[in-house]
């Protein structure tokens, strides 16, 4: 848990390192607040307890999940919960990142991460992933520093109608394409890997996913 939240810190930049201490994880998330969203109607869910609220036990759970059908499921994962956590970043008083957990197929694994946006909820604020066993190398270069890094500033939704439009491009991103600003460089011998992060941010980006939610918050529809 407390790497989890290391890893959500690194990518939201509210860490200048890994290398930092428990007390230190615990200082920098006190500007981060967790919400639980009902995911069908992009709502906050008010009666479970953040902090105690668990995922994967109600992944469990008929009730508090849903079977995905296979051919809305680009992110493979078969299943999702009703409720998942988002985490908002304050800064003087105002949302300043909004952290969307998510979680895809790669290659070999599930890959899971943190997706951090700017408070517009279609540029990229940063990326981290905390769990996968893609293959070193390859598949594995969604932890490269480098990599990561060229995702900042990235439109993953589109300035119309908000739509996810994230693009993995096969080779390096061509800077003349009128699509590059929502592209990064593909994984130098890992396509299936690319093409898992490419749908994982769609998928969770989409009306499946967290879109519901956060178009409300764009409208201010949501408790902050």
């Amino acid at each position: 848990a407390l790497d989890i939240k290391k890893n959500l810190l690194l990518a939201a930049k509210l860490v200048p390192s890994s290398d930092v201490t428990k007390a230190e994880i615990k200082n920098a998330f006190t500007s981060v607040e967790t919400k639980l969203i009902d995911l069908d109607r992009g709502t906050a869910v008010t009666n479970l307890d953040p902090e105690a609220y668990d995922t994967k036990k109600a992944l469990k759970d008929p009730k508090m999940s849903i079977d995905i059908d296979a051919s809305e499921d680009i992110a493979r994962i078969r299943r999702r919960a009703k409720v998942r956590p988002v985490y908002l970043v304050k800064k003087n008083g105002s949302v300043d990142q909004i952290v969307i957990p998510f979680h895809g197929k790669g290659l070999w694994s599930t890959m899971y991460g943190f997706l951090c946006l700017d408070s517009d909820t279609k540029t990229v604020r940063g990326i981290s992933y905390y769990q996968h066993g893609e293959t070193p190398g390859l598949g594995g270069e969604i932890d490269n520093a480098n990599w990561k890094k060229s995702w900042e500033g990235k439109q993953v939704l589109s300035s119309d109608d908000f739509t996810p439009i994230f693009d993995v491009v096969k080779g390096s991103v061509n800077p003349r394409n009128a699509m590059a600003n929502s592209q990064v460089d593909g994984l130098s011998g890992a396509t299936l890997t690319s093409n898992g992060v490419e749908d994982m941010v769609n998928y969770w980006l989409s009306d499946k996913g967290y879109g519901n939610y956060l178009e409300k918050f764009r409208n201010g529809e949501v408790v902050l």
